[in-house]
This record gives structure tokens, C-alpha cells and sequence, in this order.
């Protein structure tokens, strides 16, 4: 169903990075019947939600309890996006990540699938593990995947059940997304954020030194997507129809831009962007990642792509000259402001 034929749409995880940029980007179109539902705790992130426009706002476990209670007030939802979720990679407690971010997406995802809503969800690169399995979403269940993290398996979890289940979603496997509206993220800010804070701080970019012969120090490799083109593939995934050349659609998809650059390469566009002198400093790897670092990560988005997603992807330097000249230098702007 396109969105133009939408009732109301339910965003979860509404005022965190993705989320506050999808609901701004749904809003340029000219959608406003939205529902927003998030943990917004004692951080920022709420200021995220300030320049939106939305019909209502419910924390996130009044909205699990609704969604339980079959509350008839949800009867006018047609899209679920649903993006809320621990994303910290670091995170230790297990127990949290499977409650938060594997048992809500069960209750939101069977809900949706018994109304036929749809029903786009968050996955993550992170579900690939160290790559050595290789990062394809042409197979759904991969149960061959082994993930380094909690956070990871957390995500993978959902992703076999929703596939065990023939659940009619569709779910993002996003890799590296950076840009504005991610301030309030501590720890798991972007390397860009990161690095232009370090860099007005010291003039230096600290990089890790690599443990691995076949990359040397900044070469390893990520790819790196503009939250400006993770929002647009992720609006075409809700309009996409049932079945495509007579394929059903629903099934995981890799959201990336494709190509995989090196840090080096991101420290030098975010140097360029500000008009400094590129300085950089290889640090040793902290322990704990040592085992859980990925050395390479590169979406294949092919699959996206045969269902006619055909809009540019913005190339690395460009997207980082927007996202630090026109939102960092101007004070960490969020979208829309």
C-alpha cells in the first residue's frame, strides 16, 4: 500500500536518529497522521521530536501494552516502521537486549501480520558477524550467521523468527549509517561525529591500528550510508507492493551504499569538509573489541535494487561535506530546524 493511501503510521524508536529522520523526511511528503512511540528517558533525544509534526506521542511500553491489550485505538495503523531498539554493540546484558529488541518485535510484528499492516523493520549488518559467512540477503533464514555481539543476536533472532514464521515483513539490515539528528547517541555516534569533535578538539583523528597482515593501519573497510539515503530506501520498502514479477517481497534486505571505503579515506573527506590539515593518530584496538571487530563490511545491494529502487546514493565525500558543513559547523542542527 502506498503511503498516500495510509490511515495512521506507527514509527517506533520515533525520536532516536533514523527515526526522528524518517518522520521529518514523511513530513516533506506531506504525511503528518503519525504515531510516535520511544523510550525518551533522560537524554536529548526528545529535541529530535521539536520541529515534527505528528499526531501523538506514546512511550514506548504503553505502546507494547496496547498492542497487547488489542487497544482500538491502533485500528487505524496501515504501516508499522518499526526502528526502536537498544543499538549499542557494546551492550553486555543480554537479558535487556532480548526483551527489548527481539520480544517487542514479536508483539509488533504479530500484530501487524494478523491486520495485514505492513510491517518494516530495523535489522542490522551487525547480525553478519565478522563477514567470513559472507553479508548476502538473498538467503532468508541464514542460520549459518554467527554474530559477535548480544546486540547482534538479538537482531538475528527476530530476523529467523519472523522468517520460521513466514511473517509478510520487511526487515533492513542497515550497515554503517551516519548523520544529523544523531547527537544525543554517546558511544555509538558515527565516526564522523566523532572525529569532527576531535578534531576541533586536538587537530587530530584517532584511528585503530589494525591486528590483521592483510589491512594495514585505517584500511579497514566499512560501508558508509547517508541517514538522508537509509530514510529513502526505507519509505520505498514500505510501498513496495505484496509480490514483484510474481516474487513476494517480504524477506530481509541489505541497506548500504554499497561500497566499502576505508576510514582513511572518511578521516581525510571530514578533514577536507572542515578545510583542515589531515592529522592522523593509529591507537591500539581496546581488548574487549579485539574479537569482535569487523575488518570489512560491504552491502550487496542487488536485491534492492531488482525491485526498482533506483534513486542515487550519495557518494561518501559529498554526503560528509553536508552532514559537517550544513549540520555540525552549524551547531549540530537537527533536520528541519
Amino acid at each position: 500500500m502506498k503511503l498516500t493511501e495510509a490511515g495512521t503510521i506507527l514509527v517506533t524508536g520515533g525520536a532516536g536518529f533514523i527515526g526522528s529522520a524518517l518522520i521529518n523526511e514523511l513530513n516533506n511528503r506531506g504525511f503528518e497522521n503519525i504515531i510516535v512511540s520511544d523510550f525518551l528517558g533522560s537524554d536529548n533525544k526528545f529535541l529530535n521530536l521539536v520541529p515534527l509534526r505528528f499526531n501523538d506521542y506514546i512511550e514506548a511500553d504503553t505502546m507494547l501494552d496496547m498492542i497487547e491489550k488489542k487497544d482500538p485505538k491502533l485500528n487505524a495503523i496501515t504501516h508499522i516502521f518499526h526502528l526502536g531498539a537498544c543499538s549499542s554493540t557494546t551492550e553486555k546484558n543480554a537479558a535487556y537486549l532480548i526483551k527489548n529488541n527481539y520480544e517487542y518485535t514479536k508483539a509488533l510484528a504479530n500484530f501487524a501480520h494478523g491486520r495485514h499492516v505492513r510491517f518494516v523493520y530495523a535489522s542490522s549488518a551487525a547480525t553478519y558477524g565478522d563477514g567470513s559467512r559472507g553479508m548476502s540477503d538473498q538467503i532468508f533464514p541464514n542460520t549459518d550467521l554467527r554474530p559477535l555481539n548480544a546486540y547482534g543476536y538479538s537482531k538475528h533472532l527476530f530476523d529467523l523468527y519472523a522468517a520460521r514464521n513466514n511473517l509478510h515483513v520487511h526487515g533492513m539490515k542497515y550497515f554503517n549509517v551516519f548523520g544529523p539528528n544523531e547527537y544525543h547517541k554517546g558511544t555509538m555516534r558515527s565516526m564522523v561525529l566523532k572525529a569532527y569533535e576531535s578534531i576541533l578538539a586536538n587537530g587530530k583523528v584517532y584511528l585503530f591500528k589494525s591486528d590483521r597482515q592483510e589491512f594495514k593501519d585505517g584500511e579497514q573497510r566499512r560501508d558508509f550510508l547517508y541517514v538522508k539515503d537509509a530514510v529513502a530506501m526505507t519509505i520505498f520498502l514500505a510501498e513496495i507492493p505484496e509480490a514483484v514479477n510474481g516474487k513476494p517481497t517480504h524477506g530481509i534486505y541489505n541497506l548500504g551504499s554499497g561500497v566499502a571505503s576505508t576510514w582513511k579515506e572518511l578521516a581525510f573527506a571530514i578533514f577536507e569538509a572542515m578545510g583542515k590539515e589531515a592529522h592522523i593518530e593509529f591507537i591500539d584496538m581496546p581488548g574487549e573489541l579485539k574479537d569482535k571487530y569487523q575488518y570489512h563490511t560491504c552491502a550487496d545491494i542487488s536485491k534492492l535494487h531488482s525491485l526498482g529502487y533506483d534513486q542515487p546514493i550519495t557518494p561518501l565525500k559529498a554526503a560528509v561535506k553536508d552532514y559537517v558543513q550544513n549540520y555540525l559547523m552549524e551547531g549540530m542542527k537537527i533536520l528541519n530546524y
